[in-house]
């Protein structure tokens, strides 16, 4: 984690990029390599296409010519039946690799972008038996581009050029880790663990913070339920990163973005959280307030609650003058277009497990922040959303999620952190009876910042 913090990236400075952030530019690794890149796209896809027919001699892997014609013909598309963690975090992890593909050979992210969605669309037709699934292209175009170009500038900030041995060597097994594309084309050009000048344009700028907590988290899927103490207890542990600095202007995609990760002891898989947010542009509204356009990857996923999403934000933060200058209040506020959600229905099951509809829809959503002395902090948040399903029962949601944070920091890198808050969903359908559920949380830990 102390790599993660700590690093610098020694980037490539585009035409118009030095007026808006001089430390933080688009990352563009060396000169563009179109067939290696486009060789590497083929690759991802051919060594799971070759797992499923070889190995697992899967029928669904066994193309034909008369498969290719029914899938290339737009009339054959349908939703599948795959389970949630399947579409929401696996397809998106492809995608992921179809994008780094080209923004490790030397291409921008707009130009990196492409490659997602032709890398979809080809193993939706080409790939296997099963018709193309307009969720599958969805997920994968663009949940692979929110999380590659997190993982592209994350792998190459963890990497000091300048570093040697065990340091050096620990920076690119992480890095090779955290996106695979990216190390393997370090090893190509020869860059695993060549040593060169480190040089930045601002080496004081801190470009990545990092925050790890671990506690406990209680969660139930009743109100009352959670009064009485009934519910699931478990053990977390969560990793928020901060790259860049949203508070200055800039039209480079993703040179400040957020991530969270959580993982815990849950039955419906380890990995419980992850959401994304890069933004895409940010400028100046006015002297206190901030104009932020964002490209957003949601996944959660527990006992008592699942939700997936693509979305694009727009958000207006305001700083607002204290008397005293050591004291802080921040609101944001906005709405968002979702491109697609994977909403939880409690009327649906079938497939390999798919018990969620899945449908476009709006957001909305609200937060201050508050700081005293910059030892106390309180954080309360609220997002919403409506929805309209496509594939599903036929239906409609609301989705309401309250989050209240006091967060203690006694030392500079050491925090307390209390949580409370509650996911609300509302169904309406035409076939069967609506419903309402609330599913409380409480999370309490101890952290560190680096």
């Amino acid at each position: 984690m102390l790599l993660i913090a700590t690093a610098q990236i020694n980037p490539s400075v585009s035409p118009d990029s030095s007026k808006f952030q001089p430390a933080i530019q688009d990352i563009i690794i060396g000169e563009r390599k179109a067939i290696r890149a486009t060789s590497e796209l083929f690759i991802t896809q051919a060594i799971p296409w070759s797992i499923n027919r070889f190995v697992r001699k899967a029928d669904f892997a066994k193309i034909s010519f008369k498969s290719l014609s029914n899938n290339v013909n737009p009339s054959s598309w349908e939703w599948d039946d795959n389970s949630f963690q399947t579409n929401q975090f696996a397809h998106p992890f492809h995608g992921s690799l179809y994008f780094n593909a080209f923004r490790s050979n030397g291409y921008s992210f707009w130009q990196s972008a492409p490659a997602a969605f032709s890398g979809s669309l080809f193993w939706e037709i080409a790939g296997e038996t099963h018709v193309p699934a307009p969720n599958d292209f969805i997920n994968t175009s663009l949940g692979g581009i929110s999380l590659g170009e997190m993982t592209h500038r994350l792998a190459n900030s963890l990497i000091d050029p300048s570093a040697r041995g065990f340091k050096r060597t620990t920076q690119e097994v992480l890095g090779l880790i955290i996106n695979p594309m990216n190390g393997l084309n370090r090893i190509l050009n020869r860059k695993w663990g060549r040593v060169e000048p480190f040089r930045t344009r601002d080496s004081s700028t801190k470009l990545v913070n990092a925050f790890v907590d671990y506690g406990g988290r209680f969660f139930s899927e009743r109100s009352s339920d959670f009064l009485k103490r009934r519910g699931n207890n478990e053990f977390y542990m969560r990793l928020r990163l901060l790259y860049g600095n949203p508070d200055e202007a800039s039209v480079i995609p993703f040179s400040a973005f957020n991530m969270s990760a959580e993982v815990g002891a849950s039955d419906s898989g380890y990995l419980n959280t992850l959401m994304v947010t890069g933004y895409i542009r940010r400028w100046k509204m006015s002297a206190k307030s901030m104009g932020l356009i964002s490209m957003n990857y949601d996944f959660f996923k527990n006992n008592a609650f699942e939700y997936g999403a693509q979305s694009f934000r727009f958000t207006v933060l305001s700083d607002w003058k204290q008397k005293n200058p050591r004291n802080k209040l921040r609101t944001t506020i906005g709405g968002s277009v979702i491109a697609l959600a994977a909403v939880p229905d409690v009327y649906l099951y079938y497939g390999e497990g798919r018990n969620y509809d899945y449908g476009p829809g709006i957001g909305y959503h609200a937060g201050t922040e508050i700081s005293f002395h910059d030892v106390l902090f309180l954080n309360f948040q609220y997002r919403g959303g409506w929805f309209k399903t496509l594939n599903g029962n036929r239906s409609n949601f609301f989705l309401n999620t309250v989050t209240n944070e006091v967060r203690y920091e006694p030392r500079k890198n050491l925090f307390f952190t209390l949580e409370l808050g509650h996911f609300s969903l509302q169904g309406n359908y035409a076939d069967y009876p609506d419903f309402t559920r609330t599913y409380p949380f409480l999370r309490y830990s101890t952290g560190f910042r680096f």
